[in-house]
């Protein structure tokens, strides 16, 4: 059953990364309890960074730069904090920082459509505080559990890119960040095994068949009817991660 577990939350990471963002992270409770919170995210790191190779190749033409821009920075910073953080919390904060950090972002962009309807002359998503504070939640919540995916499509959906423009920038954005956490969780956590890397091997095949179904959905589902199913895996993801823990 572990193993039928393990390559189905495979299959979602690689849906996930070329397709219905957030899908995968419906899979990070699920490896939690299979190899424990911490632990858990040297796993799923690999097969996010075989996951976010497969998504950059697709959509290399498609993706803002100008977002990535903006929000890198802030996610480094970001991604340091939850690195020093990490070494002080137990599995059980793990996972309620975790979705502490997707309902923070679901309740700025909630707050900021409302303030945008209020005041018709001032888009809130230009705010010169915006982007950082997204940037730090992102990087905060990818190191603590591989979680920025929703929180970043909280940020993009709330920029109004077109499907493939979200999906293309979160991939090549996550992409980024993924494969910078390598050596920090390598030589800081130490939480990457050669056995964990034999575990990601085994599951390439599901991730390029997740991959493949990712992208056959993203064609099919028209705009409004994909930023409705991703928003509410978000809301959903987070709350798996908070009654989880």
């Amino acid at each position: 059953m572990g193993w039928v577990l393990y390559f189905f939350c495979a299959m979602l990471i690689g849906t996930s990364k070329t397709g219905i963002q957030n899908v995968g992270t419906l899979a990070v409770p699920l490896f939690a309890l299979l190899f424990g919170a911490k632990y858990s995210t040297g796993i799923v790191l690999i097969l996010l960074c075989i996951a976010d190779l497969v998504a950059v190749i697709y959509y290399r033409k498609q993706f803002n730069w100008s977002e990535v821009k903006k929000l890198l920075p802030f996610a480094v910073i970001g991604l340091i904090i939850g690195l020093i953080v990490g070494d002080y919390i137990d599995d059980r904060i793990f996972k309620i920082l975790m979705g502490a950090c997707i309902i923070l972002g679901v309740g700025i962009m909630l707050w900021g459509n409302r303030q945008d309807r209020i005041n018709q002359s001032t888009e809130f998503t230009k705010k010169w505080w915006y982007s950082p504070l997204f940037g730090l939640i992102t990087g905060f919540s990818t190191m603590i559990g591989n979680a920025a995916g929703p929180t970043l499509t909280v940020y993009l959906l709330s920029k109004k890119l077109d499907k493939f423009t979200l999906v293309a920038t979160g991939a090549w954005f996550i992409m980024i960040l993924n494969f910078s956490k390598i050596p920090l969780q390598l030589f800081v956590w130490k939480n990457l095994s050669w056995e964990g890397f034999i575990l990601n091997l085994l599951a390439i095949p599901f991730i390029l068949l997740g991959g493949f179904i990712g992208i056959k959905l993203v064609k099919i589902l028209p705009e409004r009817e994909f930023k409705i199913v991703i928003l509410s895996l978000v809301v959903l993801s987070a709350i798996l991660l908070v009654v989880s823990s």
